[in-house]
C-alpha cells in the first residue's frame, strides 16, 4: 500500500474554508473582488472539502452579486449604485433553479420513492447530520410523511413558477417558502444552503413592500439619498458617463453570459438539444453556472464510519467525533449554517467503499502517528501519551429508536455493526505501515 500524502494541507485548506465560507454574505453587501477571488481561490484549494452543490450555489450567487451590490464598504442605500435588474432577475434566476430542478431530478431520477410517497418516511433519520428536531419529526404518521413529499414536489415544480408572475403572488410565494425553508433548517443540517436560499427569497419582495415595515427616518434618508443621486447623475461629466456605459456593457456580457450558461444546462435535463456547449464548458471550472438536484435518489439506510484505535489488536478504544452520531444517548444538535466537513464526507464514504473514499484510509495513517491537524477534527484524543499501534475503521448502521425506546431508556439512537469498513494498519517499529486486515463489508444499499 501506499501512504504518501499527509493529511496536513487537506486540514490547513478545511480550517481556512470554514473562515470563507462566508465571504459571498460580504458580496452581497459590497463589490470586493478580492473577497471573490479569495472564495474562488479556496474552493479550489479544497477539492474534495469543497465538491457539494451547496458551494456551486454559493460562488453562483457570489459571482452574480458582485454585480448587484452596492459599492463601497458601507453603502448605506446604495444609491449611488443601484443595482442593474439583470442581476436581480439572475439571482432571482438562480432560487428558482434551485427548486425547479431538484423537483424535475426527482421525477426523473427514478427512484420510486418519490412515486410512493414514501421519500420522507426515513429522510429525518438518513440525512447527513440530523437535528434533535427532526427525531420528533421522524415519528409524525405515515400520512404527515407522505403529505410533505406531496407538498416538496408541488413547491418545486409548480409553486415557484410564481417569481414570474405580478409582484402580489411573487409576495405570495415568498411567505410560502419561507416557512417551508425554516423547517428544514430546524429539521436537517445542510449548512449554509437553506440560508442562502432563504437570503435568495427575500429579492421576491420589492422596496414598496418592505418601505411599509421600515422605521419614517430610514425612508426619509432613502428619498433624500435617492433625489441627490438623481441631481448628481445629470451634471455627470462626459468621461465619467462613458465610463458608465462600458461598465454597463461588461456587466451585460457577463450576465448574458450565465444566464445562457444556466440555461442551456436546464433544457439538457429534459432533452439533449443542440445548443453550443462552449461557453457552457468555459465557465464549468468556476462553478458559476450549474445545474442543481438535491435529493433526486433518497439514502436508504444510516450508516456511520467510527475510528477505533489499539495497543494490542484485542481492545479498541473510539475516537470521538465532534458533531457525528456516535454516543446513542447524545441527541442530534442543530449545526448549519456551519458546515463540519470532515463529517459530511464520511457520511457520503459510509455509502460506497474505501477505495471510492481514500480520505479514509488517510485518516487511519495520520492516526498512527497522532497528527494533529487530523486529531483536531475529532472532539479529543483518547491515545494523549503516545499514538496507538494499530487503528482501524468500522461501519454501523443506525436508527432512531422509537418513543418508547427513549422513554424507558433516554437514548436516541440503536445500532448494529455492519463489520471493518476500511483495511486495518499498523505501524511498525521501523516506523512502517502495512494494512493487517481487509475490508468486511461491501457498499450499501
Amino acid at each position: 500500500m501506499a501512504f504518501e500524502r499527509t493529511a496536513h494541507s487537506d486540514r490547513a485548506v478545511l480550517d481556512r474554508y470554514g473562515r470563507f465560507a462566508a465571504i459571498d454574505v460580504e458580496c452581497l453587501a459590497t463589490r470586493d473582488a478580492g473577497d471573490l477571488l479569495c472564495l474562488f481561490s479556496f474552493v479550489s484549494a479544497a477539492q474534495d472539502f469543497s465538491s457539494y452543490q451547496s458551494d456551486g450555489m454559493l460562488l453562483e450567487a457570489g459571482s452574480i452579486a458582485f454585480f448587484f451590490a452596492p459599492q463601497g464598504f458601507r453603502p448605506g442605500f446604495g444609491t449611488a449604485s443601484p443595482p442593474s435588474r439583470a442581476s436581480l432577475f439572475l439571482l432571482q434566476w438562480e432560487w428558482f433553479r434551485i427548486y425547479f430542478e431538484s423537483g424535475v431530478t426527482k421525477i426523473i431520477g427514478g427512484d420510486p420513492e418519490w412515486r410512493n410517497y414514501t421519500a420522507m418516511d426515513e429522510y429525518y433519520q438518513n440525512g447527513p447530520l440530523p437535528t434533535w428536531i427532526g427525531w420528533y419529526a421522524q415519528h409524525l404518521p405515515h400520512w404527515f410523511h407522505g403529505a410533505s413529499v406531496f407538498a416538496t414536489l408541488a413547491l418545486e415544480l409548480g409553486l415557484v413558477w410564481m417569481m414570474f408572475l405580478p409582484r402580489r403572488w411573487r409576495i405570495v410565494c415568498f411567505f410560502i417558502v419561507t416557512p417551508w425553508e425554516v423547517g428544514v433548517i430546524l429539521t436537517a443540517n445542510y449548512t449554509f444552503l437553506n440560508y442562502l436560499v432563504l437570503a435568495l427569497g427575500i429579492l421576491l419582495l420589492d422596496d414598496r413592500f418592505l418601505v411599509q415595515f421600515s422605521p419614517q427616518r430610514w425612508n426619509k434618508s432613502f428619498l433624500e439619498a435617492r433625489a441627490a443621486m438623481r441631481l448628481q447623475t445629470l451634471n455627470d461629466s462626459d468621461l465619467r458617463r462613458q465610463f458608465k456605459v462600458a461598465k454597463l456593457a461588461l456587466a451585460a456580457a457577463m450576465l448574458s453570459w450565465i444566464f445562457y450558461a444556466t440555461t442551456a444546462e436546464m433544457i439538457w435535463m429534459f432533452a439533449r438539444v443542440p445548443l453550443p456547449t462552449a461557453p457552457v464548458e468555459a465557465l464549468d471550472p468556476f462553478r458559476i453556472a450549474n445545474r442543481y438536484g438535491l435529493f433526486g435518489i433518497m439514502t436508504r439506510g444510516r450508516y456511520e464510519i467510527e475510528f477505533q484505535g489499539s495497543d494490542d489488536g484485542q481492545n479498541w478504544i473510539a475516537y470521538p467525533f465532534r458533531y457525528k452520531p456516535q454516543d446513542l444517548d447524545k441527541p442530534p444538535g442543530i449545526y448549519a449554517p456551519y458546515q463540519p466537513r470532515f463529517d459530511w464526507n464520511l457520511w457520503f464514504a459510509s455509502l460506497g467503499s474505501w477505495q471510492e473514499y481514500p480520505i479514509v484510509l488517510r485518516t487511519e495513517v495520520q492516526l498512527l502517528s497522532n497528527n494533529k491537524d487530523v486529531l483536531s477534527l475529532f472532539a479529543n484524543n483518547p491515545f494523549p501519551q503516545k499514538p496507538p499501534r494499530e487503528v482501524r475503521a468500522i461501519v454501523w448502521q443506525y436508527w432512531f429508536t422509537s418513543l418508547a425506546e427513549k422513554r424507558a431508556q433516554g437514548l436516541w439512537w440503536r445500532r448494529q455493526l455492519l463489520g471493518l469498513y476500511a483495511p486495518t494498519v499498523e505501524r511498525e517499529p521501523d516506523g512502517a505501515i502495512r494494512g493487517i486486515e481487509s475490508s468486511t463489508v461491501g457498499v450499501r444499499p
